[in-house]
């Protein structure tokens, strides 16, 4: 019933990709059974051409609107069912290691949503790496999706690569059993955009690594 439910709410948002994996794997798996992933398509599907920070930034705000939107219903579906849940942060804990709570990237390959590019975010057959992840934490069964465990990226192809302005990308082919620091000097990343925030009150949104994907255009 619940995942019916669920079902039907997405049914109202279309171009949303979402699936159910289990969380066996995460230090969550005491209190929570499965996770619902979802992927909410930018307000705008940029490429290079088009791109801009500013134009990039309006797209990620325009998807996490629509993210809380489906956030919101969701919680209506399981408090409805009593069944508990944990919406989990997307911030980082701290400066230094740069990691979330959950991650949201890992359950959205487990889930089948897609796999992870050589800039180090999910990649979509639909939207390329376009979108913002959201995932809930739920104590129930589902039926769970085919986990992605190998790359869908041409071995060739460094088009992410060459578009990172500060040689963040270390050009390293994605599977499952790859480390986030093999591929990315996030660091490097976070430090560089984080040269913004005086004059933007933010990071830069960067996304030139995301606009030069030739997946979901």
């Amino acid at each position: 019933m619940v995942e019916e439910r669920i079902q039907y709410l997405f049914l109202r948002y279309p171009d949303c990709l979402y699936g159910f994996t289990d969380i066996s794997y995460s230090r969550y798996a005491e209190h929570y059974k499965s996770a619902l992933v979802f992927a909410v398509p930018y307000g705008e599907l940029l490429t290079m051409e088009a791109y801009t920070e500013e134009r990039f930034e309006r797209g990620i705000r325009e998807a996490r609107q629509t993210e809380r939107e489906i956030l919101s219903h969701i919680e209506e579906i399981l408090d409805a069912h009593a069944i508990s849940y944990l919406i989990p942060s997307a911030v980082q804990n701290n400066e230094e290691e740069l990691v979330a709570p959950f991650s949201f990237k890992y359950a959205a390959v487990c889930a089948g949503l897609g796999w992870i590019g050589k800039n180090d975010v999910v990649v979509t057959e639909k939207y390329g790496p376009r979108v913002r992840l959201s995932a809930v934490l739920i104590d129930s069964p589902f039926a769970y999706g085919r986990r992605i465990t190998e790359s869908g990226c041409p071995d060739s192809c460094r088009k992410c690569v060459e578009a990172c302005p500060y040689h963040a990308l270390r050009d390293v082919q994605w599977n499952i059993d790859v480390m986030r620091k093999e591929m990315i000097n996030y660091r490097l990343c976070n430090q560089k955009r984080s040269l913004y925030i005086e004059k933007h009150g933010r990071k830069h949104s960067c996304g030139l690594c995301i606009a030069a994907c030739p997946f979901g255009v």
